[in-house]
């Protein structure tokens, strides 16, 4: 299974760095991240991990959550940008871990 990254050019850096060998970077405009978007969704079987950016999955919007509600596999994580985390981030992760553990887990 593959991990993929959709960010700016700024977050790539940090990925590359860290190992991450699949990152992409929209262009500006928001046709480009959707054509980039609905590749990754025909290539989806090779893809275990999807990290993208809180702005890029804000752009993405609704088509980003129907996408999580139709597949389970690959899990899409929200990651911040160079800027930080947004304030109405919502931890994704810790919501899978509740709903396979069943209960809350606290640092």
């Amino acid at each position: 299974m593959n991990i993929i990254c959709f960010c700016d050019t700024d977050t790539a850096i940090g990925l590359r760095l860290a190992g991450i060998k699949d990152v992409r970077i929209p262009k500006l405009d928001l046709s480009d991240l959707m054509n980039l978007w609905n590749a990754v969704e025909e290539e989806s079987d090779t893809i275990g991990i999807i990290l993208i950016t809180e702005n890029l999955a804000e752009h993405l919007g609704q088509q980003l959550k129907e996408y999580r509600l139709r597949n389970t596999i690959p899990i899409v994580i929200e990651i911040p940008d160079k800027k930080g985390r947004k304030k109405d981030h919502i931890d994704y992760v810790s919501y899978l871990m509740k709903k396979a553990v069943g209960m809350d887990i606290k640092k």
